[in-house]
């Protein structure tokens, strides 16, 4: 059995605007936001008043409610595409923040590397030479030992007494 155009169309419509709280309910439920959910409702009603003539539906709720589901869908679709090419504010502040220290960072850090300077220099030169092999020139303390001509037990002193005296300085400065 066939229906007429306008027919199809007034049935469709009248069961668009009397289940149209379930529709949005669902379509909420769907989506997971009020503001989609309406939009497809509106979308939806567009499509409805523009179905042509020649279209025969058995189940007009059902019919309706797959028309909402795939609006629906498509909004998601187009939103998450949109979004996925937009620049966020914090994206933007990120790429113009300026990585460079503070000049007060700058002071303080040299001020730090001064005091470290002076508790270097304040020490014995086998304790200097002895942390800054280990430190900042990676040898062993084996390598450390045979270079000054000592034990590893007291390169291991050296070490003890050298880092207690740069521990001291850096109390002191803060």
């Amino acid at each position: 059995m066939t229906i007429a155009a306008d027919e199809i169309d007034d049935d469709l419509q009248t069961i668009y605007l009397r289940h149209w709280n379930s529709l949005r309910s669902h379509l909420r439920k769907r989506t997971g936001s009020l503001e989609v959910a309406e939009d497809a409702l509106q979308e939806t009603w567009f499509r409805v008043a523009g179905l042509s003539g020649s279209t025969a539906v058995r189940d007009k709720q059902a019919f309706l409610l797959r028309i909402a589901a795939n609006v629906a869908i498509d909004l998601i679709r187009r939103e998450r595409r949109h979004q996925s090419r937009c620049t966020t504010d914090g994206e933007v502040l990120a790429d113009i923040e300026d990585l460079a220290p503070s000049p007060e960072t700058i002071v303080i850090d040299r001020d730090q590397l001064r005091a470290l300077v002076k508790a270097l220099m304040e020490l014995p030169e086998k304790a200097r030479t002895a942390l800054l092999m280990s430190r900042c020139d990676g040898f062993s303390h084996r390598e450390v030992a045979a270079h000054l001509s000592v034990s590893e037990s007291m390169v291991a002193k050296y070490l003890a007494q050298a880092l207690r005296q740069c521990r001291d300085a850096f109390r002191a400065f803060t």
